[in-house]
């Protein structure tokens, strides 16, 4: 394997600023590696377009991220990871790692009672993508799915801990908690933001699945498999670009990465569309 390919980044896209969660967790456990980062927020969200619109845009996403040269392309977005990523991998030649799979075999894993709660955005969850993938795994484990479209903007706009979100959680959650599951899997990448609020609401005795833990064990595997580990030992890069920068994007993005955050770059939402 070329050095040269060994020492290119990571890419990682998502509709907004949720994938930074799946990016914290890869710099967990790839201390070495540079990412790339890309978050459309001029078109977030994506949960609530139509499949074909969701297709145009992730095809937008990894052309952009390949143009940034990268060796692997992370989609840190669950309702492209449910209706885009095979599309991608017959589209490009670069590996393509979703967070649905994993995240569906770490709540198999986890669950002791076969009862698992799926919240999402409703493109994730109109699409039984991870029904679909957990009864793959077992086909006697009950799956109750929600659309929880609200949590995408409170979690962009930082309300981790607001009394609104609380209210909303508890309207989403209620019909979860009388089918009495054991494992909620957190379908999207916004809503380990919210994960404090979501326990609280959804009951102690519940275990959270966040898909992105999941989803860079399956890269760091990958990247040994293919022996793509970067050989230098210095500090990892984090380079971050979005297609608009909100209001309170860098605050937020602290918030979701753990530490603070120097440089966002804005791409043209126009390249996105030409590159």
């Amino acid at each position: 394997m070329s050095t040269s390919l060994k020492e290119k980044p990571i890419g990682v896209f998502d509709s907004g600023i949720g994938g930074l969660t799946v990016v914290k967790h890869l710099s967990t456990v790839l201390t070495n590696e540079h990412i790339v980062y890309f978050g459309d927020t001029a078109r977030v969200p994506y949960g609530s377009k139509s499949n074909s619109t969701v297709i145009e845009y992730s095809i937008q996403d990894t052309n952009f991220l390949l143009h940034k040269n990268v060796k692997i392309v992370v989609v840190a977005c669950n309702t492209v990871s449910s209706i885009a990523l095979e599309e991608l991998r017959k589209k490009f030649e670069v590996p393509v790692i979703g967070v649905i799979s994993p995240g569906a075999a770490m709540a198999v894993n986890k669950t002791k009672n076969g009862k698992i709660g799926i919240i999402g955005t409703r493109a994730t969850i109109n699409n039984q993508a991870y029904s679909k993938a957990i009864k793959a795994i077992n086909k006697n484990i009950g799956v109750f799915e929600k659309a929880c479209p609200l949590f995408v903007p409170l979690a962009e706009e930082g309300w981790t801990h607001h009394r609104a979100t609380y209210e909303i959680a508890e309207e989403y959650l209620k019909e979860l908690r009388e089918k009495e599951i054991d494992t909620l899997v957190l379908g999207c990448t916004h809503y380990p933001i919210l994960a404090d609020v979501i326990q609280e609401v959804i009951g102690s005795n519940v275990s959270l699945i966040d898909s992105g833990v999941a989803a860079a064990e399956v890269v760091k595997n990958e990247i040994h498999k293919l022996q793509l580990e970067t050989n230098h030992k210095d500090h990892p890069n984090l380079d971050l670009f979005v297609s608009d920068i909100p209001t309170k994007f860098q605050e937020v993005a602290e918030l979701f990465l753990g530490k603070k955050v120097n440089k966002v770059m804005k791409v043209d939402p126009e390249e996105l569309v030409h590159s």
